[in-house]
């Protein structure tokens, strides 16, 4: 049947194609099937606004998810052709950055497998975060420019007007169908403009951030360095919410909504604070059809919930008056309402949506004008409520709730990692695809030799893959016989990446002093650090700096490798997680909320060294003690640090003699040959004058547990099998469908 549409897509038999050819031909197959899997909306339907949706290549994922791969793998291995080189073929959609962006894609993907009613609603950007590429041992950014040959999202012909600064733009709406695994079909919204003109981007990702009509979907997260950047940012946020909310009525009015029942028909998830003003615009539209404010007000809030993704201050965006008077003038009488209403509710100026020094606190406003606010990890959650939200949580606290984050295992196991999945199938049967809970049955193989051995041998044959694709991808030659220490996430300083390579440094020294790791290491990094980010850029400097003097050097290089890939995103985590051996989460115990690396990794059967930080804590209580390698400051003991305010690096920079050494190594002559003084001179003040994030105080239990690991890996390979069984069998809490159950539950309550 397969062979048969393809060939009469393409005119011809399948040996004679081309790989773009047929690329085009199962993308045309593929929306037809997932159309046939559409379903009316009977009740509430979810609208998940984010600016981010990191969905990753979708041929094979769609194609497993309406059980097709199969099929299609055999018919083309029959003609000669590879699904590796055909999937090669497609761009990846450049709309998301980090975790945030592929937790929104993988709730899409929950939502359509349990056949809910849930659509996404976002931008559609022309070149993404950038292209990011390494050039003298410094990231360089460029354009990364997808939105070329045949596309998934498809124009709908709607189109919305958004007023911004007193100008009327038109919001186009395109459209990319979500597939769920043996599920129905949902969508995936994205909002974009006719009058983008990517021939605006002069040198690197620079463009005038005042030419509006221009530029508006251009970049995610464009540079928010200056005033231009920064409204520019309203702008986006803006014309998403917008036209999201005209959408939304449109299609409520269509399935019988009155308005006043607006709640009965929809359900609004923020997703982080950036379609904060989706609850001030809603608000506006239904006063525009007659609805009072306070009934609108009413409304919204039954309408709308909040997901909270962070405690650091910096991300819980504010912004001043003063930009959203010029950017969305329309808006103000309703925030200013909203900020009255609360300071009647309550005289904690901690709380006000306009604060004292007139700043707009787009997180205020969600948690007063939502119904539910929640966290993305038990950890997370409890933090907020005891200290970083305590004065919401006083007034609200039946608002407060924890959703744990979870991951698909669709795209992060059937998709990624065949090979295990295919195994696990063989051992407990296909159930665990549709139920996770059902890897719990893969514990009773913790003490089969055969299955250890079989794990082992998947596990090498991944980190071959790996090493294949990295050498042809940036012409390095890794040792697939070495250890993977893996650390992929966004370039942050509470993320740690400098901890780690303060390790590496330190185990530099040690191996030129003769102190030998037990395996041979290989330190793979991947992340993008946002252009304006200056020690965040330092880092990466940092690490291929290092990188460099350690391949220099016959000694050390034996022992030790580092490697950062270039212009990390799905495609690049889907080679790294299943051949990662351990998986690095080190973030300061308190500071992320939760992770989804870490989810990832587990599954496919990574150890994970990490603090008790975000869902690592609910990882350690998944697999036990004997199955992760725990270090560092908890979380108490991190925010009562802050509370006193005593803590100063340059004392442990003093008297700790591994940890001058390290330091001292960064901007030190080997370091400064092979790369930029300035950058790494940078980077050594800022962490003995600073280290807001506590590498030090961690640095030796790190070192120490980490070479525990290693050494277990090298010396009982049976029992590190062991290990990675263990956390298998222990995923499926963290599966998306998890979570996305708990939502509807507690939240949605839709259909």
């Amino acid at each position: 049947m397969m062979k048969t549409r393809l060939e009469a897509l393409c005119g011809k038999k399948i040996a004679e194609c081309s790989y773009e050819e047929i690329y085009e031909a199962l993308m045309k197959i593929v929306k037809e099937e997932s159309r046939s899997q559409g379903r009316k909306v009977e009740g509430r339907k979810l609208y998940y606004i984010s600016a981010e949706f990191l969905i990753g290549k979708l041929l094979g994922n769609n194609l497993i998810n309406l059980g097709l791969y199969d099929e299609t793998d055999k018919v083309l291995k029959e003609g000669g052709k590879s699904m590796a080189e055909l999937e090669e073929t497609e761009a990846e959609p450049s709309l998301g950055n980090g975790g945030l962006g592929r937790l929104a894609a993988c709730f899409l993907d929950s939502l359509a497998t349990l056949k809910l009613p849930g659509d996404g609603v976002g931008l559609r950007y022309h070149c993404g975060l950038f292209h990011q590429s390494f050039k003298n041992n410094l990231q360089s950014e460029s354009p990364d420019y997808w939105l070329n040959g045949a596309q998934w999202a498809e124009d709908t012909g709607k189109t919305y007007d958004v007023s911004l600064a007193g100008e009327t733009y038109r919001a186009r709406l395109y459209q990319i169908d979500v597939t769920g695994y043996g599920g129905q079909t949902n969508k995936l919204h994205l909002f974009d403009l006719d009058t983008v003109d990517e021939s605006i981007i002069t040198e690197g990702i620079r463009f005038d951030k005042t030419d509006i009509e221009k530029n508006l979907t251009l970049f995610l997260y464009p540079d928010d360095s200056d005033d231009a950047g920064r409204k520019l940012r309203v702008y986006q946020q803006y014309l998403m919410v917008s036209a999201g909310a005209q959408m939304i009525l449109e299609e409520c009015m269509e399935r019988g909504s009155n308005l006043h029942d607006l709640a009965d028909y929809a359900a609004v998830q923020i997703n982080d604070t950036h379609p904060s003003m989706v609850i001030p615009e809603l608000i506006r539209l239904l006063g525009e059809q007659g609805i009072a404010f306070e009934e609108a007000a009413e409304i919204v809030t039954n309408v709308c919930a909040y997901t909270n993704h962070t405690i650091l201050a910096e991300a819980l965006e504010k912004w001043p008056k003063e930009y959203l008077e010029e950017a969305v003038p329309q808006l103000m009488p309703v925030i200013r309402k909203l900020d009255e209403t609360v300071k009647e509710r309550t005289d904690d100026a901690g709380t006000a949506i306009i604060d004292e020094d007139g700043r707009v606190h787009m997180a205020h406003m969600d948690i007063h004008f939502t119904h539910s606010t929640n966290g993305v990890a038990a950890l997370h959650t409890e933090i907020l409520k005891d200290s970083e939200l305590n004065g919401f949580y006083k007034l609200y606290p039946e608002k407060f709730n924890n959703k744990t984050n979870g991951i698909t295992f669709r795209r992060w196991l059937l998709s990624c990692n065949r090979a295990l999945a295919g195994y696990i199938e063989s051992l407990i049967g296909p159930g665990f695809k549709k139920d996770a809970g059902e890897l719990k049955k893969l514990a009773a193989y913790a003490d089969n030799g055969e299955v250890l051995q079989n794990l082992t041998r998947i596990k090498a044959e991944n980190k071959k893959l790996l090493a294949k694709w990295l050498f042809k991808k940036q012409g390095i030659l890794i040792n697939p016989d070495s250890m993977f220490t893996i650390q992929s996430k966004r370039l942050h300083e509470y993320k740690r990446q400098q901890l780690n390579l303060l390790y590496l440094i330190h185990t530099y020294f040690e191996v030129k002093s003769g102190h030998l790791p037990a395996a041979p290491i290989t330190a793979v990094f991947g992340a993008k650090a946002a252009p304006a980010y200056t020690t965040a850029k330092n880092i990466i400097h940092a690490l291929l700096t290092l990188s460099k003097v350690v391949a220099d050097d016959p000694q050390v290089s034996k022992w030790l490798q580092i490697v950062m890939i270039e212009n990390y995103n799905v495609t690049a985590a889907e080679k790294m997680v299943p051949a990662c051996d351990l998986s690095e989460q080190i973030s300061l115990a308190s500071k992320e909320a939760s992770g989804t690396g870490n989810m990832k990794f587990m599954l496919n059967g990574a150890v994970t060294l990490g603090t008790l930080d975000g869902a690592n804590v609910e990882i350690q209580d998944c697999v036990g003690e004997d199955n992760i390698y725990i270090f560092g400051q908890n979380s108490v003991q991190v925010i009562r640090c802050y509370e006193r305010g005593d803590y100063c690096a340059r004392e442990w920079y003093e008297t700790d003699a591994n940890i001058r050494r390290a330091v001292d190594f960064i901007a030190g002559d080997l370091m400064q040959a092979a790369g930029d003084r300035e950058s790494l001179e940078s980077l050594k003040r800022e962490l003995i004058g600073k280290d807001w994030f506590q590498t030090f105080p961690d640095f030796n239990a790190y070192v120490v547990r980490k070479n525990q690991a290693i050494t277990d890996y090298a010396v009982n390979p049976e029992k590190w099998a062991r290990m990675a069984l263990m956390n298998i069998s222990q995923a499926g809490f963290f599966s998306s469908d998890r979570t996305i159950k708990e939502y509807n539950e507690d939240i949605w309550h839709l259909g």
